[in-house]
């Protein structure tokens, strides 16, 4: 399989998927902003932690 084709069909793929995001509108976003607001305070809980046990 030549190279070209490879990415000819990643780019159609990437294509079709761009296409799905006018329907799914703003829950995506809103979904992102949920899992990465999740990580922060993961993260900031873990850090004060390790602060409190004497790690730094």
């Amino acid at each position: 399989m030549p190279l070209r084709s490879f990415f000819e069909a990643l780019g159609d793929f990437f294509e079709w998927t761009f296409q799905i995001l006018p329907f799914l509108g703003n829950s995506v976003n809103y979904l992102f902003m949920l899992v990465m607001t999740a990580f922060t305070i993961y993260w900031f809980r873990q850090m004060n932690m390790q602060r409190k046990a004497g790690e730094r």
